[in-house]
């Protein structure tokens, strides 16, 4: 099993013949993902890759048949929003944003949007998820031949603000034979679509997902609202969060963004030292180097 993809999936690519767009789309067939059609305004009739592009979402859902479950949305960042609405009311109920520089308003009632129609947002600014084998929706884990080699089917959620972190992180798992069920790259802004604590309860719902491992900095208030949600719903999930940039608990730190804009320490709260000690009060394992990870999960599922 997985959370919110499976072999079956289907998606379209929103901006599908821009450059990035064109590479991704790519990664994504090469990978066996279902690829149903594109939008771009103004470009009808042309194809990208063997893939039908429309001028909207509703004519892609017509050419397709069926309804579709998600969108890639890759657009400019002054159109994003209307994009995802789009994607939306037309009742595509997975979006992955992986624009980045959108305004945080536009964000915010994207987001918004999104939880008023029973939609789930992966990102912004994010590489999107993958299930090993399966599908990957996003550019998670680069080319299909590098992505088949650190991803491979196993027990192991894996969640990032980090989108190269995420494959580090799963190709370590893969190495020491645990695998990944699924892994999502959440995106490194100030206001996402899915926080750590929003995506628990699909994982805490798959049979075959025995641990979960997310990379964590200092800054923001993720870590906090998971170790909340773990308390609150008794999580059957045993979590390992890798903590990055203890050297930002320098006072002279304080006030300054770490790697992602969503990580702006803001004081002795946001600090390493105090995420840590939150995170293991609600019984997370913390550990602060990516090969000390695959024994940690060994540890806490008693493989």
């Amino acid at each position: 099993m997985s959370i919110l993809l499976d072999k079956d999936t289907t998606f379209i690519v929103q901006g599908i013949t821009g450059r990035e767009a064109v590479n991704l789309t790519k990664e994504c067939l090469d990978y066996g993902s279902k690829i149903v059609g594109g939008v771009t305004p103004g470009r009808k009739g042309r194809e990208v890759h063997g893939v039908p592009v429309f001028d909207t979402v509703a004519q892609s859902i017509e050419n397709h048949g069926s309804q579709i479950d998600g969108s890639i949305v890759t657009v400019p960042p002054g159109f994003t929003k209307d994009a995802v609405i789009e994607a939306i009311d037309n009742g595509i109920r997975l979006i992955v944003i992986v624009t980045e520089r959108i305004p945080r308003g536009d964000v915010a009632e994207m987001v918004e949007f999104a939880n008023m129609h029973d939609a789930r947002i992966i990102g912004p600014n994010c590489l999107g998820l993958i299930v090993p084998e399966v599908c990957k929706m996003g550019g998670i884990g680069g080319p299909a031949k590098d992505a088949a080699k650190s991803y491979k089917p196993g027990v192991v959620g894996v969640m990032s603000r980090s989108g190269g972190m995420t494959t580090e992180i799963s190709s370590s798992l893969t190495a020491a034979g645990l695998g990944v069920s699924t892994a999502v790259s959440i995106g490194g802004d100030a206001i996402i679509g899915s926080t750590y604590a929003e995506l628990m309860p699909y994982f805490e719902a798959d049979e075959e997902t025995k641990a979960i491992v997310i990379y964590t900095e200092p800054g923001g208030r993720m870590e906090a609202q998971l170790a909340e949600w773990k308390i609150e719903n008794n999580s059957r999930l045993p979590i390992i969060a890798f903590m990055a940039g203890k050297f930002m608990d320098d006072e002279e730190m304080q006030g300054m963004s770490f790697g992602h804009a969503g990580t702006i320490v803001e004081g002795k709260e946001d600090s390493a030292t105090e995420k840590i000690k939150r995170l293991e009060a609600a019984g997370i394992t913390v550990v602060e180097r990516i090969d000390e990870i695959p024994d940690a999960v060994k540890e806490r599922i008693g493989s």
